[in-house]
């Protein structure tokens, strides 16, 4: 079983993966884990396409199954026709740049203040996260985040998938979006291989 979830920046596609990798008891994948380097300055470094190619195929192969989550279109296209499931979220605009801010806070305080070293980089991503709902292509941020991230591509691709899509507004509770989820997943897919229990 593979699925991958996908959204806007902000839209919680990390904390759905987490909360239905764990529930399947398989891996989850986070998308900015592969296209990053890891480095001290987090999502500062791209890896480089073949680099990132080679960090897909070792984490993310056919024959195991996992949950992947993020922002992968189009360098992750190679693993796309693995995908047995879509979770498409979807937030309020506002709500999800107010909940970018205050990840923002949480994670580097001070330091996304003018003259703080995250300054530059915080304004860039938040500029990039904000052009999703715009109907032109996003502008790059400052560390070079991919250009094609926004609603009309999403939707664009969502319609070319040959499996099934789920959509959910995650402004939802996170029970309820697995509860919706799991019953979805039990309705439309075949999944001889889980043993489904009844809470989540």
């Amino acid at each position: 079983m593979h699925i991958y979830i996908l959204g806007a920046s902000g839209s919680g596609k990390t904390t759905l993966g987490n909360a239905l990798s764990a529930y399947l008891n398989v891996k989850h994948e986070d998308a900015d884990d592969i296209f990053w380097e890891p480095t001290e300055k987090k999502f500062t470094k791209r890896r480089s396409s073949i680099a990132r190619e080679e960090v897909l195929r070792d984490r993310l192969n056919e024959p195991e199954s996992w949950v992947f989550s993020g922002v992968a279109l189009p360098w992750a296209a190679s693993i796309e026709p693995l995908y047995d499931l879509v979770i498409f979220l979807q937030l309020d605009p506002n709500v999800r740049m107010e909940r970018l801010r205050v990840r923002e806070i949480e994670r580097y305080g001070d330091r996304i203040l003018e003259g703080g070293d995250r300054f530059e980089h915080s304004a860039g991503f938040l500029l990039w996260a904000k052009s999703y709902d715009s109907l032109s292509p996003s502008p790059p941020d400052k560390v070079g985040r991919p250009t094609n991230v926004s609603l009309a591509v999403h939707e664009k691709w969502l319609s070319e998938r040959p499996c099934p899509v789920l959509r959910l507004d995650s402004a939802r509770p996170i029970d309820e979006l697995m509860l919706t989820t799991v019953k979805f997943m039990k309705e439309n897919l075949s999944l001889g291989e889980f043993a489904w229990t009844e809470e989540i």
